[in-house]
């Protein structure tokens, strides 16, 4: 199928008849509790915006927004006691970190918050208020809202590896995260199919490991297999990581690093065959599912070369989490491995199972001295959880609960309802997808809490994420068809009280949100 192409319109959210009337804001993620009293506040190129001190780059960015949407370029100052203003101001009155009011009216705008990144998400806000359009005043409908997220972590992961991305669509996806007030990147740098992560200790990784030499043609079901014979890679040098997570950071998103271990590894046993079982030649993997060829367990040489490693994660990545994978490891060869075998041994390890706790826990040990906490899949929870580790569970909702009631915090994302590489509808005229079928409807009715876990272990589900995959999403394009709208839908599954949610007004607030994701230059699926 010929993928839509992002029409930049000039569209007016609010297509108001007087200034007495006005119909409800179309804002996503619903806000908590919101008034439209009748007026409006007209913007100029007169106006100011006024901001405390510490909101430097709030304010510099709202300048930005507003001269997208309207062509004004305003002044922004923290001299006070002026007209005509925006204000940004923080307020010991606003109840939690991330919560914001904001007040329109037709004398001023302000915006109060705790803290700054509270303040940046009343300002994502008030973009959705302001149309798109120019002209010597711009009509702003009159609002009162007082909004906080339900949960801290509302994240999206993005996997590189398959396919991989340049830094100017990274920041393409910060943006639009921050406009809908999400706040985690997951960033999957490593895989079987390609090592995407500068590491200055061991530059064969990306010399090596960043390529391989034919990608898999069709889906991996079909047979015969087929190949392209294109060598197909890239990576991200450590300054452009640099810049990345600052870019992400100005707009209040962490970004979480994924270094996979102990599967999911061939991409580095292909640059170093020591750090398998048997030292053999592999190449980059070019096709799609799990390979064998996991990192050795027994030997110390795996763990002193994955703990150079994430030294130079851990400096690059200034946020609390480091994600390490732990999912769909083969044991395969730790079962015919010596070294794997006499770990076993040594440690009194009951199977391979308990070698991965081990594996996993080690790991978590290292990173926990760095002052970093891991992440793994559900996985992890076979053969022992790390004691500090946070649980992502994707193969269903069991392994959050199970963690959960251990008191581990849960990030759930089961893969049948928080995984973007489905089709999102009927097969027929969509591009190729990796299978199943996840709608928007499937996405906006989940709730990540489930029912059988008491008040007490509930307080363990940190949030979800939306999870892209790529082996089937080669390009940009392609990668925003499949992310956009759902991803709107996860940001109110992430932000939005369950008592305010409700389907049918999502669609038609949907619908004239349609002019933020024109604005954001998104290639999305069409929607009814």
């Amino acid at each position: 199928m010929k993928l839509q192409p992002a029409f930049i319109l000039i569209l007016v959210t609010f297509a108001c008849t007087s200034e007495k009337t006005q119909p409800q804001p179309a804002i996503i993620p619903q806000p908590l509790q919101m008034e439209t009293p009748p007026g409006f506040y007209r913007l100029s190129e007169k106006t100011r915006i006024n901001y405390d001190e510490g909101l430097e780059n709030e304010a510099l960015l709202l300048t930005q927004y507003i001269a997208n949407q309207t062509g004004f370029m305003l002044e922004a100052t923290t001299e006070r006691n002026q007209r005509n203003v925006i204000r940004l101001e923080l307020s010991e009155l606003v109840d939690t970190p991330e919560g914001y009011t904001l007040q329109v009216d037709g004398k001023k705008i302000r915006i109060k918050a705790q803290t700054a990144a509270g303040l940046f998400y009343g300002i994502q806000s008030l973009r959705q208020l302001m149309p798109v359009q120019q002209g010597e005043t711009v009509k702003i409908p009159a609002i009162k809202i007082t909004d906080e997220p339900r949960f801290p972590y509302r994240g999206m992961h993005l996997d590189v590896c398959r396919h991989f991305f340049e830094v100017d669509f990274i920041k393409k996806m910060l943006d639009a995260m921050a406009a809908h007030k999400l706040n985690r990147f997951h960033w999957h740098l490593t895989e079987d199919q390609g090592w995407r992560i500068e590491i200055k200790k061991y530059p064969e990784l990306t010399q090596i490991g960043a390529w391989r030499n034919s990608t898999l043609i069709g889906h991996a079901s079909e047979r015969p297999e087929k190949f392209d014979s294109i060598r197909y890679g890239g990576y991200y040098t450590q300054e452009q990581i640099a810049e990345v997570v600052e870019y992400a950071a100005k707009r209040h998103i962490t970004v979480i690093p994924e270094i996979e271990m102990p599967g999911h590894a061939q991409a580095a046993l292909a640059t170093y065959p020591w750090l398998g079982c048997f030292d053999q030649k592999v190449e980059v993997w070019n096709k799609w599912g799990v390979s064998e060829n996991v990192y050795c367990a027994g030997k110390e040489s795996t763990f002193e070369f994955l703990e150079d490693v994430l030294s130079e994660v851990a400096d690059l990545f200034p946020g609390e989490y480091i994600h390490i994978g732990g999912d769909e490891c083969p044991k395969a060869n730790w079962e015919k491995c010596p070294h794997c075998q006499a770990r076993l041994k040594t440690e009194g390890l009951a199977d391979e199972h308990e070698l991965q706790s081990y594996f996993v826990q080690r790991i978590e040990k290292y990173l926990n001295e760095k002052g970093k906490r891991i992440i793994g899949w559900d996985e992890i929870l076979e053969g022992g959880l790390a004691p500090n580790a946070t649980v992502m569970s994707w193969r269903g909702e069991e392994g959050g609960i199970a963690a959960a009631r251990q008191q581990h915090d849960v990030i759930m994302t089961p893969n049948d309802i928080c995984y973007l590489d489905h089709y999102q509808a009927g097969p027929e005229g969509e591009p190729l997808a990796i299978g199943g079928m996840t709608t928007i409807k499937d996405i906006y009715t989940y709730d990540p809490v489930p029912g059988v876990l008491d008040e007490e272990e509930q307080k363990y589900i940190l949030g979800t994420q939306a999870n892209v995959w790529t082996e089937y999403i080669p390009t940009p394009e392609h990668a925003e068809y499949m992310i956009f709208p759902r991803l709107c839908a996860m940001s109110e599954v992430c932000w939005t009280a369950p008592g305010k949610k409700e389907l049918s007004g999502f669609m038609r607030r949907l619908e004239r949100h349609k002019t933020t994701l024109e604005l954001l230059g998104m290639n999305f699926r069409p929607f009814e």
